[in-house]
C-alpha cells in the first residue's frame, strides 16, 4: 500500500481557501427589492458569522441579519445601517446595508490571512495575562504597542492571582517585578481572580461608561473572567492542555455584551501569539511611551538602539531612566518582525 503523502501548511491553506471560495459562490446572493424592506434603522454588531451577523438595537438585543455583499468589512462593535424585511422569513430580521465610520479598530495580524479586524469602536482594552499558563511580559508589551498605535486606553489584568502563592519564589518575584515596571511606566495594573469576587470590584468599576474588549493568550482565563463579571452570559470556558501547558481556544468570535451597571464588554478569541509585523520598527518604538522622550536624540538617524554609539535609549538605560525589561522586550519584538514578516502576497487579507 502506497504511503499517503502529507500536505504542507501552504497546501492546506490553499485547499481551505478554495473551499471557502466555493462555499461563497454557492451561497445565495442576497438581492432584495426595496419594496420588500422597511426604512433604514441603526444597529450595533454583536457578533459576526460568515455572511450573517447578530445586531442589537435600542428595542431588541439580538436580531439576525444578512450582510450585503457590498459591505466590505464588518466586525463586532460596528455601528451599522440596516433594513427590516416587511415580511420576516425564517429567523432573519433584515439586511445590513452600510457600516458607519469607526472611531477605533483593533486588528490582529495573521501570517496567512493578513491584518484581520477583531472589534470596532472600543475605547478600553483589557490585556489579560495570568499566572498559568506561564506569565509573559512579551505578550503584554505587544498588546500595549497595539493599544498605543490605535489610541485606545490599555489596562493590564493579572488573572488567577490566587495562584501566586503556589509559585516558586523566583517565578513570583519575576511577575511582581514586571507588574511594578508597568505601574512605574504609567499603566494601570489590576490583580484579580475569577474565583475571588471581592478582587473584581475595581475592574467592575472600570467597565462603566466604557466599551472594553478583553484580549490575551488562550488559557489566561478570559472567558472565566467574563463569566465572573457577567454571570448571566455563560461564556465557554476551556482548560489548560496537559500536553503543551497552553490554553485551549474556547471563544471563536468576538462577542459584545452589555454591562448591567453601564458600558459594554467584548470577549475576543484567544490567540497563541500576537504579531506586529504590520508596523514599522520606528512606529513600534514610538508606541513604547517611556521611549518617547529619547526618540530622535540618538547620534545616528538609523540607530537600532542596540550597541550603536550615541544611542539615547542606551544612555537612558544606563542612567536608570529606562527599565531593562522594556528595552529587552522591544528588541525581541523587532527581531520577531524581521523573521516572520510575510510577503505582500500573503498580506492582502480577506473580507471580514
Amino acid at each position: 500500500m502506497a504511503k499517503q503523502r502529507r500536505l504542507n501548511k501552504g497546501q492546506l491553506r490553499r485547499i481551505k481557501s478554495n473551499q471557502e471560495k466555493r462555499i461563497q459562490r454557492a451561497e445565495l446572493e442576497i438581492e432584495v427589492e426595496d419594496a420588500a424592506l422597511d426604512a433604514s434603522e441603526s444597529g450595533i454588531v454583536v457578533s459576526r458569522f460568515g455572511q450573517q451577523a447578530i445586531i442589537c438595537t435600542q428595542s431588541d438585543p439580538a436580531l439576525r441579519c444578512h450582510i450585503r455583499r457590498a459591505v466590505d468589512s464588518l466586525v463586532c462593535g460596528d455601528e451599522v445601517i440596516w433594513r427590516r424585511f416587511k415580511q420576516r422569513s425564517e429567523d432573519v430580521a433584515g439586511v445590513i446595508e452600510a457600516v458607519q465610520p469607526r472611531r477605533s479598530l483593533l486588528s490582529r495580524p495573521d501570517y496567512y490571512d493578513g491584518v484581520k479586524p477583531v472589534a470596532a469602536n472600543v475605547d478600553q482594552i483589557l490585556i489579560v495575562s495570568s499566572v498559568l499558563p506561564a506569565f509573559s511580559s512579551q505578550i503584554i508589551d505587544r498588546y500595549l504597542v497595539a493599544c498605543e498605535d490605535i489610541g485606545v486606553t490599555p489596562v493590564i489584568i493579572l488573572n488567577k492571582a490566587d495562584l501566586l502563592a503556589e509559585l516558586e519564589t523566583e517565578q513570583r518575584e519575576e511577575i511582581d517585578h514586571a507588574l511594578a515596571v508597568y505601574r512605574d511606566v504609567g499603566y494601570q495594573v489590576l490583580e484579580v481572580s475569577a474565583k475571588q469576587p471581592d478582587s473584581l470590584h475595581a475592574l467592575q468599576e472600570l467597565l462603566s461608561a466604557h466599551v472594553s474588549i478583553v484580549v490575551g493568550q488562550s488559557g489566561v482565563g478570559k472567558s472565566s473572567l467574563v463569566n465572573a463579571l457577567l454571570p448571566d452570559i455563560d461564556a465557554d470556558v476551556g482548560a489548560i492542555s496537559d500536553n503543551s501547558g497552553l490554553g485551549q481556544h474556547t471563544t471563536t468570535v468576538a462577542t459584545r455584551y452589555v454591562v448591567p451597571t453601564g458600558g459594554v464588554l467584548i470577549d475576543s478569541p484567544g490567540i497563541r501569539e500576537f504579531a506586529l509585523w504590520h508596523l514599522e520598527p520606528e512606529r513600534v518604538a514610538w508606541c513604547y511611551i517611556d521611549f518617547r522622550p529619547y526618540l530622535g536624540q540618538c547620534k545616528f538617524r538609523d540607530c537600532k538602539h542596540q550597541d550603536d554609539p550615541g544611542c539615547a535609549l542606551r544612555e537612558a538605560l544606563e542612567a536608570g531612566d529606562l527599565h531593562p525589561l522594556r528595552l529587552y522586550n522591544f528588541h525581541k519584538i523587532i527581531e520577531s518582525m524581521a523573521i516572520k514578516k510575510p510577503s505582500r502576497a500573503t498580506t492582502r487579507g480577506k473580507k471580514t
